[in-house]
């Protein structure tokens, strides 16, 4: 693809987030979300190759059904009410309608179908931008109309995306599956709380976007797509490596890391909310994920030569690693200290 092109889409990507982040009208949001979607199609099937081309064909059906069904409870909604203001969803099947279209944007469970084999068909780069800005503008959806969603559709959707999340990213060998997966799981810990106290939704997300960045961004530099050739990858660039374990580890939500900030918080806010068993049953199932994720630092680090894989070791390269990626990954493990600030900011 010529630079031209790329950086158009990308302009395009970000006028569409913008767009509906910024909107109060239903019309604006939609018409941001399809700018959006159209603008990342071509970056998905750049390729040419018939995965590339399946995953922007399922990812462009996903959407546009779920576009339509945004479109569709923002109309039911004026019509009871003649509102087309975003804060101002108070039609109950409006509503659920809608949390069933960003369910569906998301990759949420039940509607997440479509996001690991999307993810698994994309370049990396590409799939770092699906599971990072492409989520923002749904989730600032989510956000403005937290009041109006029904609690316990979304408990029960955001519970089911943490254990299915969790449970299905098990067996997995391919990592963009492996890191779809962690999505889904913690897409289930942002719907969770989002009732509740929307701006530790956004916390979590903005944590997630920036852990998530390090590893996709580590994982591009050392061009790494599944575990067999991670086992291999630690000639090739130790230090970065290692900085990949403690990312790993950030995401699983392990303390003292960036990654059990949210965490925390989440299960300290549902107590508040005698909810003390979802809080109990929801970091359980965060237990499945951790699994993956310390299967994904074991083959990162410490499987070292010999070993069973058939894949030949890497060169070790001295190209200094970018700005970009240290400074994403300094912030995914050093962070926790600012919790005290927490309060005063959400």
């Amino acid at each position: 693809m010529n630079p031209q092109a790329k950086l158009m889409f990308a302009l395009s990507l970000l006028l569409g987030t913008t767009i509906t982040i910024t909107s109060n009208h239903w019309i604006m949001a939609w018409a941001g979300l399809e700018i959006n979607t159209l603008s990342i199609l071509p970056l998905i099937a750049k390729s040419h190759h018939p995965r590339a081309i399946e995953a922007a064909t399922k990812y462009f059906m996903t959407q546009a059904t779920a576009s339509a069904l945004v479109l569709f409870s923002s109309m039911t909604n004026a019509w009871h009410t003649g509102q087309w203001d975003i804060t101002q969803m108070t039609h109950t099947t409006s509503c659920l309608i809608l949390t069933s279209a960003i369910a569906m944007k998301l990759g949420m469970v039940p509607f997440h179908f479509w996001f690991p084999e999307v993810l698994q068909g994309s370049p990396i780069i590409t799939g770092l931008i699906l599971s990072t800005i492409m989520k923002l503008p749904p989730i600032a959806l989510l956000y403005m109309t937290s009041h109006s969603l029904n609690p316990t559709l979304l408990t029960l959707m955001a519970i089911m995306s943490a254990a299915l999340g969790g449970w299905m990213g098990l067996n997995q060998t391919q990592i963009r599956k492996i890191l779809a997966f962690s999505s889904i799981s913690h897409l289930g810990w942002m719907a969770i709380i989002i009732p509740f106290s929307p701006k530790l939704t956004m916390l979590n997300f903005y944590l997630y976007v920036l852990m998530t960045s390090a590893i996709f961004l580590t994982m591009n530099t050392v061009k790494v797509l599944k575990l067999s050739t991670l086992m291999t990858s630690w000639t090739k660039a130790p230090a970065l490596n290692t900085m990949l374990l403690l990312t790993l580890l950030s995401l699983a939500g392990l303390p003292p890391l960036t990654g059990f900030l949210p965490k925390w918080l989440i299960i300290q806010e549902l107590t508040k909310q005698n909810m003390a068993p979802t809080a109990i049953i929801i970091s359980l199932l965060s237990l499945l994920g951790l699994f993956f994720y310390l299967r994904l630092a074991y083959c990162a680090t410490i499987t070292l030569p010999p070993h069973t894989t058939n894949h030949m070791k890497q060169w070790h390269t001295y190209k200094p690693t970018s700005t970009l990626i240290a400074i994403s990954i300094v912030m995914s493990i050093m962070l926790l200290p600012i919790s005290p600030m927490i309060p005063t900011i959400v």
